[in-house]
């Protein structure tokens, strides 16, 4: 289990205190789901478990017996069948005692790419989200502060998720298989120090990382999964000119722009809270771009892809290419250092598989000489105008990464 034992800085104790002290009361606005009630004030040590919703459902007994939780609140036991689970439920941690304690954003409000330019920094990473033309940055110094966007896009339901103690950015489609279209919130639990979240519907339990239900009704639902991108914002300008970009305009408080978690992407340290399991080929909190292609994972370290620029791989029989740019500063450092950014995507055009290379000003693909960007556009030649499939990718820490996907093999020969 990873747990470095170091005291958490100081800092952040004192945002999880600021969250707890903010939010002993919280009303969830719900525009696109069903009537969510008001959270009430409550003290943990004392929540009585007489009603739950839990007790013999399905004559399951006690879910909790013999197990230690730090979740047994009245108002999830109220709700959330813990009768249906497919993770021990003691693996789960609370990290904040009160749902929505970080509040989801709902009602997302959007601004242009001039607008926006007026507050974000050239080299801030942001999250490029795009649905038949509609194409959206989200930015990473918002998503920091609220970790989920219920949003649609091109008329989608979809969730845009952020978890900062994974560096996990994950875009989901809201609605299930049999049509049911959910909201989320953030629960104030974590699993292997990634957020756990809840839907508003049935009060199931999802954790982010791999978009399953893991409690509750809905256990062992898998959400679909959407290509997204963390890119710079002058990248993102440059590309879309005329994008949406989610404006600061929340309707909460924030210090947008200002890191909650500065420091916490140190390569040296470690996850704030407990990891099961401990893959020593790479250092807990090394960044890497992960896939998952027909149930083979591969990870390319941000150390070796920094000195490569450019991965041109085979993959599950899928030829993919893996970009690396410099021009992205950390989201947890407050005019941090440049980490860069990242792009993964099919290299199959029109029936042929393209080999690119590494150029000052992008990349070239050797086979038409045509210049493509870290989005995957063809900028000049003849394929101007082209866009690669993107292939769903993932920048996180090591630690989740393998924690989630323990079979993953490491590109170290690049």
């Amino acid at each position: 289990m990873l747990n470095n034992g170091k005291l958490i800085p100081l800092l952040f104790i004192g945002f999880l205190s600021m969250v707890t002290a903010a939010c002993a009361s919280v009303t969830v606005q719900n525009p696109v789901g069903s009537p969510t009630p008001e959270i009430p004030a409550y003290d943990v040590s004392e929540a009585t478990v007489s009603s739950t919703r839990s007790k013999d459902v399905e004559g399951c007994g006690d879910p909790f017996e013999g197990i230690e939780t730090s979740f047994r609140q009245t108002f999830w036991l109220e709700r959330t069948n813990f009768c249906k689970h497919s993770v021990d439920l003691s693996e789960i941690f609370t990290g904040n005692p009160v749902p929505d304690a970080i509040p989801a954003i709902d009602k997302p409000v959007f601004e242009s790419v001039k607008d926006a330019g007026e507050w974000l920094g050239e080299d801030w990473p942001v999250m490029l989200f795009e649905i038949d033309g509609d194409v959206r940055a989200y930015p990473l110094a918002i998503l920091i502060w609220h970790e989920i966007v219920n949003d649609m896009v091109a008329g989608e339901p979809v969730a845009v998720t952020f978890c900062p103690l994974c560096n996990a950015t994950i875009a989901f489609r809201r609605t299930l298989d049999d049509g049911q279209v959910l909201d989320f919130g953030t629960s104030g639990n974590l699993r292997n120090s990634d957020l756990v979240m809840y839907d508003r519907q049935t009060f199931s339990w999802w954790q982010q990382f791999t978009g399953e239900a893991i409690v509750g009704d809905l256990t062992g639902t898998m959400l679909d999964i959407l290509p997204s991108q963390i890119i710079a914002w002058s990248d993102f300008k440059a590309s879309h000119p005329d994008g949406k970009v989610l404006s600061r305009d929340t309707g909460a408080v924030r210090d947008y722009g200002v890191n909650p978690y500065a420091g916490y992407d140190s390569i040296n340290s470690s996850p704030f809270f407990p990891v099961e399991g401990e893959d020593e080929r790479l250092l807990p909190m090394e960044r890497v771009v992960a896939i998952d292609i027909e149930d083979v994972t591969i990870a390319y370290p941000f150390s070796r892809l920094e000195d490569v620029r450019v991965v041109n791989d085979e993959v599950a029989g899928i030829s993919i290419i893996v970009l690396w740019q410099s021009g992205t500063v950390s989201a947890f450092g407050n005019n941090g250092p440049d980490t860069g950014s990242t792009g993964v995507f099919s290299r199959e055009v029109e029936g042929q598989t393209l080999t690119f290379v590494a150029k000052a000003d992008g990349f070239e693909d050797q086979e038409t000489g045509t210049r493509w960007n870290l989005l995957g556009h063809a900028v000049t030649g003849p394929l101007e105008g082209t866009q690669l499939e993107r292939v769903i990718s993932g920048e996180h820490f090591w630690f989740s990464w393998a924690a989630f996907k323990p079979g993953t093999e490491v590109r170290l020969s690049l």
